[in-house]
């Protein structure tokens, strides 16, 4: 055997007992107790935009969880170290300090972070999801004018991204990739997608994959679904290959069909920014990561360091964090205060206070009107 051959075996081989060691702590993952203490809600700014429009949906959570903050039940809680400059400067994809200070929080509330191209630094969100055990990435879409009411559940722990950047270059001109699919890992997220199904009243669940390309991964992913679908006849499920979907998407009468649909990580990544562009851009949608004990949401794009370096910055759309922030209130309880801050987006679009270059209204100005209507 080669000496590139020998070093890409040792290299499997260390991958192969990490992802086994995954295996145990999956089975003993405990759910966390938040009952009979202050919830802590985490900020973090991030990079390029990020900040500017953080800054925004935080000001919206002051106003809306004001008593509640007065009475110390909810504890709004700073969390520093998570820019490009200090990670770079570290050599950590979230340095060690912010992670632990992160852990002490209930539900974190995240700005978009750079990930420099090449090299090894992982990206800050694939760490999180992994440390945290955020598996269940939760995307709604809504364009009611369109009978669109969707909403995906990605798992969030495997696939391409779990060992993106692990894989091995054998020599100049070959270079491998590791995808990984585990049955309680889409046992969890699949029960996620039914359960969710099953308490809003949704009669459908589609589950994307490419099994018919990717037998052993995707074939287990979709295997294991079937499984998990036995246990909720009242739910119709049917399943497409990802190209296929791609297309529904598209497609006015197949789409409006469509309910809860279930993928694994990096079709889902996929669809959903897709997705996102029927509603009117992923400016316009927020994400939620779910975990057994820990919840992180964010907008569903980028730092938009273009718009940075283009001096736009103060145009930054704040919208797709402030519905990432409306999705962190549902999960916490509060839905009353969810539906108003939702309402109140929509009513700034609709009178035409949104952020806009063209008409001059900044990001700030946006969220001063949004406070005004909350």
């Amino acid at each position: 055997m080669s000496e590139e051959a020998l070093r890409a075996a040792e290299q499997f081989r260390a991958l192969y007992e990490e992802q086994l060691a995954r295996l145990e702590r999956l089975s003993a993952a405990e759910k966390k107790d938040m009952t009979g203490r202050p919830l802590t809600i985490g900020v973090a700014g991030g990079d390029g935009i990020g900040p500017m429009i953080v800054q925004v949906a935080e000001a919206a959570l002051n106003k809306l969880l004001a008593d509640e903050i007065a009475s110390g039940q909810v504890r709004m809680r700073p969390i520093e170290g998570l820019t490009i400059e200090n990670r770079l400067a570290l050599n950590e994809s979230v340095p060690k300090e912010t992670l632990a200070a992160i852990r002490e929080c209930d539900v974190f509330l995240k700005g978009p972070t750079m990930t420099p191209s090449g090299g090894s630094m992982t990206s800050a969100n694939v760490m999180l999801r992994k440390a945290l055990d955020l598996y269940a990435n939760v995307r709604p879409v809504r364009v009611p004018e369109l009978g669109i009411d969707w909403t995906f559940f990605r798992e969030n722990t495997e696939g391409e991204y779990t060992l993106g950047s692990q894989g091995v270059q054998l020599n100049p001109d070959l270079a491998v990739d590791f995808k990984v699919i585990t049955r309680p890992g889409t046992e969890r997220i699949a029960r996620a997608a039914f359960d969710y199904a099953r308490a809003n009243g949704k009669t459908r669940v589609t589950v994307v994959t490419k099994a018919n390309i990717m037998k052993k991964t995707d074939g287990l992913f979709s295997e294991v679904c079937r499984q998990v679908a036995a246990d909720y006849p009242e739910i119709e499920t049917d399943e497409y290959y990802v190209d296929i979907m791609s297309a529904m998407l598209v497609n006015p009468e197949e789409r409006q069909k469509l309910q809860v649909i279930l993928t694994p990580n990096l079709y889902g990544d996929i669809l959903t920014d897709e997705a996102a562009q029927l509603q009117g851009g992923v400016g316009t949608a927020g994400s939620a990561n779910l975990g057994d004990r820990y919840a992180m949401f964010e907008a569903i794009h980028g730092s938009a360091p273009r718009l940075i370096e283009q001096g736009l910055g103060d145009y930054a759309d704040p919208e797709s964090i402030l519905r990432a922030a409306a999705l962190l209130l549902t999960h916490i309880g509060r839905n009353d205060l969810a539906c108003r801050l939702s309402e109140a987006i929509d009513t700034c679009k609709a009178q035409g206070a949104g952020v806009s270059h063209e008409r001059g209204i900044t990001c700030e100005m946006f969220g001063k009107r949004l406070l005004e209507m909350l």
